[in-house]
């Protein structure tokens, strides 16, 4: 009898040992209501009534504001480049000539071979320690760049792979305790929020190229939306008039220049 209560208890005290650890992974929270900043560029003071401010994996959150860190999760940072190329080269797509694919938007960025489901593991894995570091410096959600790669593979990749390793990354941000955005690739936004999981979107141009309807229908108000007067094609004032326009719209400066730079542009609806 006395064997029987201890293999219980014991029992008992494995299945609250797990309960606890799972409890004490917080709940992520997508952004609050109220205009955000985006500021890849540099980080800088934001405007007041700013409520969300997103930032590069290099920089610090905004203190006392929900902060998002960009993280590129398909894709190398520039400043990456010969890192990946020394260290994890297996996981760079590769042309027929096997030399890396570039993006030919921005050609110091190599697109990751996200084809198989070893390299996802460790595409996730590698990319997992900068989004350990986002949740190391007190940031509140990720947006991992560039879900949409795989239009820009000649055919090497799918949507089906990108969506398995956002999967993946979206699993390692909520194991941080971190909400997690889906970016871009607006002909992917159901499967991204029902089976990748993400909790809410950061989307450029969806006002220009009219895709801001593909990112409500799936995250509701929960859209940041940041456009450039390139290809707005009008004022903000217009385009934040116009139906359809998500509350949280900003326009920018195409190369995201911080204050006090020659070009700085930011307007919120």
């Amino acid at each position: 009898m006395a064997d029987t209560t201890r293999a219980a208890a014991l029992l008992l005290a494995v299945l609250c040992a797990g309960c606890a650890s799972t409890a004490a992974v917080p709940v992520p929270e997508p952004p609050p209501k109220g205009p955000f900043d985006y500021q890849l560029g540099g980080a800088y003071t934001p405007a007041a009534g700013v409520a969300t401010v997103v930032r590069d994996a290099t920089d610090e959150p905004a203190a006392g504001l929900y902060s998002v860190c960009y993280v590129n999760g398909f894709q190398t940072q520039p400043q990456e480049r010969d890192l990946w190329l020394s260290e994890h080269p297996g996981l760079l797509l590769r042309d027929t000539g096997g030399d890396p694919v570039a993006d030919p938007d921005w050609p110091d960025e190599m697109l990751l071979d996200t084809s198989t489901a070893d390299a996802r593991e460790e595409i996730a894995r590698v990319v997992g320690e900068t989004v350990a570091t986002c949740a190391e410096r007190g940031f509140d959600a990720v947006e991992f760049d560039n879900l949409d790669s795989f239009t820009r593979s000649g055919g090497a990749l799918t949507a089906d792979d990108n969506l398995a390793l956002a999967a993946e990354l979206v699993a390692a941000a909520h194991g941080r305790g971190l909400a997690a955005a889906q970016k871009n690739a607006a002909e992917t936004t159901g499967r991204a929020r029902g089976e990748a999981g993400f909790d809410f979107a950061v989307a450029e141009e969806c006002v220009a190229f009219d895709e801001c309807g593909a990112y409500t229908g799936a995250y509701g108000d929960g859209v940041l939306v940041v456009e450039y007067p390139d290809t707005l094609g009008s004022s903000l004032a217009q385009a934040c008039g116009a139906p359809g326009t998500p509350s949280r719209t900003i326009l920018r400066d195409r190369d995201l220049l911080v204050p006090g730079e020659e070009g700085h542009l930011r307007e919120s609806c």
